[in-house]
């Protein structure tokens, strides 16, 4: 992942992180019994951080149970298993390898139809206003 950091007046640059999942638990999504849990590496709290990398994972037939936006872009890339994720109105089918970019404002659910662990990496800007118009 290439991106320009974007600096806040008054916040110190972040520390530099070297991980991996194995090192960061997951975390369970409410009411999901750890079917569906979230690996963050940086903790969203820390306002210094212009990005976060998370790793999304899925137990078999777990779901994002309802259409969710979000303001900002994201970036999924699948580690893991096969699912359905849900992109505006259509349902497109993905897998270990696949790349999804996903713009702002777009409806987006998933469910995990593969027969083991659906994984994906999540990129997603976080802590900065969006941009109306390019950096220069």
């Amino acid at each position: 992942i290439r991106k320009r950091y974007e600096p806040v007046e008054g916040l110190a640059l972040p520390d530099p992180i070297v991980t991996s999942d194995r090192e960061c638990p997951a975390v369970a999504m409410p009411d999901t019994d750890g079917r569906w849990a979230t690996t963050r590496f940086i903790d969203p709290d820390d306002m210094r951080h212009d990005m976060h990398v998370n790793i999304v994972s899925f137990e078999p037939g777990a779901v994002i149970p309802f259409a969710e936006t979000h303001i900002m872009e994201h970036g999924l890339y699948v580690l893991e298993g096969k699912g359905v994720y849900r992109l505006n109105r259509d349902w497109v089918e993905v897998e270990a390898g696949d790349f999804m970019w996903l713009r702002a404002f777009c409806p987006q659910a998933c469910y995990a139809g593969g027969p083991g662990p659906f994984r994906y990496l999540l990129y997603k800007d976080v802590n900065r206003h969006p941009r109306l118009a390019p950096l220069l």
